[in-house]
């Protein structure tokens, strides 16, 4: 993911711009993850042997971080009060690693007050979406819950989406979350590997039918203004 990164015009120590770039890949995964290994499942994490249970079958877990209702706070899996195993917050490291070199405040700060941004959905979305090979899945517990990173998934999780589920996609997050449409379009066609042109402010997608996304100017942002096919 990072070397899609590298092709999009963005501010990497911006939130919503890294944000924006993790976020269609990380819906499409998360949906997939949901049919193929959660299942519905009751769940159970053995965290000293680090796997996570659903009925019977059995994943690699990373501990990213965790929310406390008391305190209404994010800890980041790395400042370690649990005295967890370095390979269980590799995932964690790594993602303030690249906040270091960004300068990116939410992936550096230990702990910080949780909202309607920054949460523990939209931190994983950015930790699992900065890496490959990683879904998610929220552990709640009586007072709050923690995140893991899941990984020895079937490779059919991170598999590219047709035309109609991209779409579908694109809607749902340009409805529900603060983005940069811009951005949050060609990362979500690069992960895709849907090749596309630009054709003034417009991305043409090459599906097995051409889309094309309109963009229109909002002060000095880009927002989808129309998506459509040829």
């Amino acid at each position: 993911m990072k070397k899609i990164f590298d092709r999009l015009s963005m501010d990497h120590a911006r939130w919503r711009d890294v944000f924006s770039a993790c976020l269609g890949k990380m819906i499409c995964v998360q949906n997939t993850c949901a049919e193929l290994v959660v299942r519905n499942e009751d769940w159970n994490v053995d965290l000293e042997r680090g796997v996570i249970l659903f009925d019977t079958r059995e994943y690699p877990i990373q501990f990213i971080g965790s929310e406390s209702k008391s305190s209404g706070t994010w800890l980041w899996g790395w400042e370690n009060i649990n005295q967890f195993p370095d390979s269980l917050i590799r995932l964690a490291g790594d993602t303030r690693k690249c906040g270091e070199v960004w300068q990116l405040e939410a992936l550096t700060v230990d702990e910080f007050e949780l909202n309607d941004i920054f949460n523990g959905h939209n931190l994983s979305i950015v930790a699992c979406g900065l890496a490959d090979g990683y879904c998610y899945y929220r552990c709640p517990h009586e007072v709050g819950a923690f995140f893991v990173g899941i990984s020895d998934v079937p490779d059919e999780v991170f598999a590219p989406v047709d035309l109609p589920r991209f779409v579908s996609v694109v809607t749902q997050c340009i409805e529900q979350f603060v983005l940069d449409h811009r951005i949050f379009a060609e990362a979500f066609l690069l992960w895709n590997r849907t090749p596309y042109e630009a054709d003034g402010d417009a991305l043409i997608a090459h599906f097995a039918q051409d889309l094309r996304i309109e963009f229109e100017r909002a002060g000095d942002d880009l927002r989808i203004a129309s998506i459509a096919t040829l």
